[in-house]
This record gives structure tokens, C-alpha cells and sequence, in this order.
């Protein structure tokens, strides 16, 4: 149902435009006394580049900070990475991801940056808690923040919008009533956009997932992702369907596809429900994060990563405006 209202497609985001206009008056306040200097953000000794979104949802953000974060430490740059940590709860903040970090402790999308890239990891609400954390303690040249657009609280040096090509901006509302948090006026504004899927416009940089093979949560096996059987599907990410059209894209046709709630938690019990004997079980690879610790046994639990392909030449001219941010 959310979809449709946000889409434009039901009329019932009329019912919810007065939400939206606080939502917009709010916000705007807020980003207003950034500028005018009625609060004051905190600036870091160490750049900060921001990879954020204008709409809530998934708009392939997360696989961005993995590029950019991957791309930097291939030109030799030591790159960190702060997050809110959405749907985590540690005991203590700011937290610096370790191995032995749990989604539970520092939610799903900080865990699953880590341990792909490497690179140190910190967080906490106060995004500028993190940052200096991840200064104090790991020495980074360059600080990406996973989210953040709208956390003013934080000076940042350049600004990376992911948009979602295919959706764009839904109904052009603030929440609830629409997708956006800020509207699609504020692009004018940043350093750089990406439009994940799609088409994109003059101006932006066009960005695909790219698939990898599937891996198996228990053996690390990988094969490629048409070869297995009575598949289904779970995705819980931002947008469920982006993950089965790029399964179809693959030739795999799910005997079912089972879409969850961005960051839902979840256990054995439930996940172990969605197959019966002889199914495999595709997830995300933000799943699988939250699902390795419970899958011993489960020889038929895979994940299918994907990686962030940027066009060229924009890429390599992204990367260069990024890296001349360092001294």
C-alpha cells in the first residue's frame, strides 16, 4: 500500500499532506539554522564525503560506500566508515566494529561494509561521535558516512546522492505522504549523483548492480546463481523487488519470493519456515549478515552478492574529486 500512495498511483497521500508539510517545515528549519549559522556543525580534521539519499527506501547506497570505500583503498587511501547503525542496539556508543561484531550490536548495513571491505568501521547516533572514534582509533585519511544527508550536525566536504533510477522520487512529497526527506531541489546542492538503474540525466552518473555468484552461508561455495534449484527468494532491503528482477535478470525464476521489512530482524525459526525439503534458499547479501550465525545446518542458505558498477568517465572523475580531498 505504501508503495502505491508514494508512487502516485492511490490518492490516499492527500489524506496524509498535512503530516508532510510539518515534516517539510521541520526539516527545512532545521537544514536553515545549519546555514545560517544558528547551529553550529562539528568539522573533522579528516575530510568527510557523505553517501546519502533524498528518498527513504532502498536506493543502493550501502553498494556505493562498498565502491567507493573499495576504489580508495585500491589507490592506496585509508578509508573508514561511520553509520547511524540502523536497527542495532550496542551498550555503549560510539562502537567499533570487530569480527566478532553482530548485526544485533551495530545493525545489518555497517556489518555487512566491514566485513566486505575491511576498512574500520564506528558507530553511533551522533554521527560525529563516530568520526572521531574512528580518528582516535584507526588513523583514516578519509571518512565515508553510510547515510547521513540530512545529519547536519556533521560539516562534510562533499556530498554523493544515490537516486533510484527506475522509482526517481515517487509522488515528489516530504514523508509521509511521499518518499522524500528533502525535495528534489536539494540535488542542485550536492557534489555528485548517482542513478542506480534507470536512465540517467545530463549530469549524473549511471550506476547498475552487477550480480556476483551465489555463495553458501555454511561451505563458502560459489556457483553460479542459475544452477540452483527450487529456489525462493527473501529479500529484506529497502526495495524487495529490485533483488527478484535481478534474479530474473539471471535467469533464475524463484518458485516463490518472500519480501521483508528493511532491517527486520531475524531468527532460525522463522527463516527455517520459508523453505521446505528440496528448496534452496536465495537471500541478500544484507540478509546473509544477519543470518550467518544461526545457519549451521542449513546447507541449502545462500546469498547473491552484488557489486556497484559506475560509468565511465564519471567514475574515474568521482574518484579524483574524492581523493583530492586528502592533504
Amino acid at each position: 500500500m505504501i508503495e502505491r500512495i508514494w508512487s502516485g498511483k492511490s490518492p490516499l497521500y492527500l489524506l496524509l499532506l498535512p503530516l508532510a508539510w510539518l515534516y517539510g517545515l521541520v526539516s527545512g528549519a532545521i537544514r536553515l539554522s545549519y546555514k545560517l549559522g544558528l547551529r553550529k556543525a562539528w568539522h573533522s580534521p579528516v575530510p568527510v564525503v557523505v553517501v546519502g539519499n533524498l528518498t527513504a527506501g532502498g536506493n543502493g547506497k550501502t553498494p556505493v560506500v562498498i565502491w567507493l570505500v573499495e576504489q580508495l583503498q585500491a589507490r592506496g587511501i585509508r578509508a573508514g566508515v561511520v553509520s547511524r547503525g540502523y536497527g542495532g542496539k550496542a551498550e555503549n556508543y560510539p562502537l567499533l566494529l570487530t569480527p566478532q561484531s553482530t548485526t544485533d550490536q551495530a545493525g545489518d548495513e555497517p556489518v555487512l561494509i566491514y566485513q566486505r571491505t575491511g576498512a574500520p568501521v564506528a558507530v553511533a547516533p551522533d554521527r560525529s561521535a563516530a568520526v572521531k572514534a574512528l580518528i582516535e582509533h584507526a588513523q583514516p585519511q578519509i571518512i565515508i558516512t553510510d547515510d547521513g544527508l540530512q545529519h547536519y550536525a556533521l560539516a562534510r566536504d562533499k556530498e554523493i546522492v544515490v537516486v533510484d533510477g527506475v522509482r526517481r522520487f515517487g509522488n515528489g512529497w516530504w514523508l509521509p505522504a511521499g518518499p522524500m526527506r528533502e525535495r528534489a531541489g536539494r540535488l542542485q546542492s550536492v557534489d555528485a549523483v548517482i542513478v542506480n538503474g534507470g536512465e540517467a540525466k545530463a549530469g549524473e552518473i549511471a550506476m547498475c548492480l552487477q550480480p556476483g555468484e551465489a555463495v553458501n552461508l555454511n561451505t563458502d561455495e560459489r556457483r553460479a546463481v542459475q544452477t540452483l534449484q527450487n529456489v525462493v527468494a527473501m529479500a529484506g532491503i529497502g526495495h524487495p523487488p529490485r533483488f527478484f528482477a535481478t534474479l530474473k535478470q539471471c535467469g533464475l525464476e524463484p518458485v516463490r519470493t518472500v519480501g521483508l521489512a528493511d532491517h527486520q530482524a531475524l531468527n532460525e525459526a522463522d527463516v527455517s519456515k520459508l523453505v521446505q525439503s528440496g528448496q534452496t534458499l536465495l537471500m541478500t547479501e544484507k540478509d546473509a549478515v544477519k543470518c550467518r550465525a544461526f545457519a549451521a545446518g542449513h546447507d541449502n542458505w545462500w546469498y547473491l552478492p552484488v557489486d556497484a558498477h559506475l560509468s565511465e568517465p564519471q567514475a574515474a572523475q568521482l574518484l579524483n574529486s574524492v581523493s583530492a580531498l586528502i592533504k
